[in-house]
């Protein structure tokens, strides 16, 4: 799929360079504009799968089918500040929720329960999980970098945009008690294996706390 993205790592945008009758699933109100495009909403995985979805995995309820009628353009960007990566997927890869922003629609998009280890800074009980052959963009608050792990890895949760499956791993404290009471520092996920970590260089859960830190107290 031909593709650039524009404006990183800050405000990134997606464009797509699409051949005749050629397809891309995106995330519910991703576009930002479209040449000879066409857009049809649609429930992947039935209405079943669009809950979970929506529901289970703090995706939307709905993801949109991008059809090009001739040489077509399509732009898309995430609803928040931050960069999108480029993944040439092969089987499966695990994603917080909120990360995924367009694919082939030869990729699956589910649900995975993981059990309390996939805890990530509140972002829930549940990963999305992406499975086939296809092209693969993930979108991140801040920026995205790519760390291949060979042996063990240590991530802040609230970092964590994507991993391989190939990668192993459980959530700790950052340290010991006073590290963790003293530190600033949470929970973090240790990866073992081999394999790949995509981190965005910005955690939601710190800026909303930091906004928040600025706003007058609310008088009773």
């Amino acid at each position: 799929m031909k593709h650039k993205i524009l404006a990183r790592p800050s405000y990134s945008l997606l464009e797509l360079e699409l051949d005749n009758n050629e397809e891309v699933l995106a995330e519910s109100g991703a576009m930002v504009y479209m040449r000879n495009v066409e857009i049809s909403p649609e429930m992947k995985g039935g209405l079943f799968g669009g809950l979970k979805r929506s529901f289970l995995g703090g995706e939307s309820f709905l993801v949109n089918r991008f059809i090009s009628k001739g040489k077509g353009l399509l732009g898309l960007a995430p609803s928040y500040n931050g960069d999108i990566t480029y993944i040439k997927l092969l089987g499966k890869l695990y994603a917080q929720s909120g990360a995924f922003l367009a694919s082939s629609p030869s990729i699956d998009i589910d649900i995975k329960w993981g059990g309390a280890k996939t805890f990530f800074a509140g972002e829930g009980l549940f990963l999305l999980k992406l499975e086939g052959s296809g092209d693969l963009f993930l979108s991140s608050f801040g920026g995205i970098e790519e760390i291949n792990v060979d042996g063990s890895l240590s991530v802040d949760t609230g970092h964590i945009v994507a991993f391989e499956e190939t990668l192993d791993f459980k959530i700790r404290k950052a340290g010991g008690l006073k590290a963790t009471l003293l530190s600033g520092e949470g929970l973090v996920a240790e990866f073992n294996g081999k394999g790949k970590v995509w981190i965005q260089t910005r955690s939601i859960a710190e800026y909303i706390g930091w906004l928040s830190s600025l706003l007058p107290p609310q008088r009773r």
